[in-house]
């Protein structure tokens, strides 16, 4: 198969280019920038200049294609504080991708996530399939209405699925959250959790994102949702723990944040109702955590906290 893949030189996408080859399909990765292109060049694939606000750019390249892997997403713009706009770039690639497929039973496979689906229970491949009122309200919630809109693709000929990936996608080089908590357990000296630490948070190696990326460009159902997931629920509290022993650290609990870190949101709904407030204030450097950590998270504060509860004990 000739599969456009767009996303192709980022930290997933660099894991499906060279899984696809492997496999025998032909790759022309989305590139928008010279850097990106010869990243592209050097794994194999064919390259395609372009970026997610040339919709007939995108629509020509899918027309082009035995199918679509669609993993781009313009995460610069919306954590600078437009999701909305970045979401409706998205829709508005997927719209263009989606009619150029129309009516071939070509694959159309698009990157979603899964933090929101449920909360208290396991999510499932049958959540998230009715758009709520908060969804469809919220610019934040655009991109979970957009795999709803991919999921509808089915019903002009699109062999559409929808790839849900866990929110830490792993692996060497890694630079997302887990490495971030790394980052800052190695700067203060602990590695802490939140409360009780029984909050959890799945999770999946890259090579396996990218090897379901390929069954599902492949061979998924037209309307399929798919969980890119290898660990279902890792409670905070033991990835806290694999870093402190990692890094020969100690492990704690850490007190709750306050207004200087961001802000409290009572569940998802209010999350995203709120989430761009929220995006304008950090740009602007509305917040200044620094601070609350070298009060609450210094070594100093941490060793004495212990002390006080190798105290408390004794007596």
């Amino acid at each position: 198969m000739r599969i456009f893949v767009t996303g192709a030189s980022g930290w997933i996408g660099s894991a499906v280019v060279p899984e696809l080859l492997g496999a025998g399909h032909e790759v022309v990765g989305l590139a928008r920038s010279d850097a990106s292109a010869q990243r592209l060049e050097a794994a194999g694939a064919t390259v395609q200049q372009g970026d997610l606000d040339d919709p007939e750019g995108l629509a020509k390249a899918a027309a082009d294609s035995d199918g679509v892997i669609h993993l781009a997403f313009q995460h610069d713009v919306a954590f600078g504080g437009n999701f909305a706009a970045a979401g409706a770039a998205d829709r508005r690639a997927v719209e263009a991708m989606g009619a150029a497929l129309a009516d071939s039973d070509r694959p159309f496979v698009l990157a979603s996530g899964m933090i929101g689906l449920t909360a208290g229970r396991v999510a499932t491949e049958d959540d998230g399939l009715v758009a709520s009122p908060e969804v469809r309200a919220n610019p934040a919630g655009r991109r979970a209405a957009t795999a709803l809109l991919t999921l509808s693709l089915r019903g002009i000929g699109v062999r559409s699925s929808v790839l849900r990936f866990a929110p830490t996608v792993h692996g060497d080089g890694d630079n997302g959250f887990v490495a971030t908590l790394v980052g800052i357990a190695r700067q203060r000296g602990v590695a802490g959790y939140v409360g009780d630490g029984t909050n959890r948070w799945p999770a999946v190696h890259r090579s396996d994102a990218a090897r379901l990326a390929r069954l599902a460009v492949e061979a998924a159902p037209a309307g399929s949702v798919l969980h890119a997931v290898g660990d279902e629920g890792v409670p905070f509290r033991e990835i806290a723990g694999a870093i402190g022993r990692h890094l020969d650290i100690p492990t704690t609990s850490v007190p709750y944040f306050d207004g200087r870190c961001g802000r409290k949101f009572a569940d998802f709904a209010e999350f995203e109702r709120n989430i761009p407030e929220f995006m304008d204030s950090l740009a602007a450097g509305a917040f200044s955590p620094r601070d609350y950590i070298l009060e609450n998270l210094t070594v100093e504060k941490c060793s004495k906290g212990f002390v006080d509860i190798l105290r408390e004990r004794l007596n």
